[in-house]
């Protein structure tokens, strides 16, 4: 697998504002993928070194249209936390 399949897209909401100034940067990420690969993910496409992750799994919400209802699609999102070291990453802080 290669990076670029790992991490799918940045969660850009206010609490995910809030873990910028901490060095805590929210992912959506490929449901199959462990701690271990989100971190080299991160690490080869950003430059940056990573302290931890956390992934949880997000259920999909039910939707109705008419009288037919089903769930969107279920994901996992990952907070990866970065050494005190490491450098910000450069994306994220064009949005502050």
């Amino acid at each position: 697998m290669f990076a670029e399949d790992i991490i799918l897209k940045p969660v850009l909401t206010e609490k995910g504002y809030d873990g910028i100034a901490d060095k805590k940067y929210t992912f959506i990420v490929k449901k199959d993928a462990n701690k271990i690969q989100i971190k080299q993910a991160v690490e080869s496409l950003f430059g940056v070194e990573v302290a931890s992750v956390n992934t949880v799994t997000c259920k999909g919400k039910l939707k109705r249209m008419g009288r037919h209802e089903g769930y969107t699609p279920d994901c996992k999102k990952a907070i990866v936390t970065l050494k005190e070291s490491s450098k910000p990453i450069a994306f994220f802080e064009s949005l502050t």
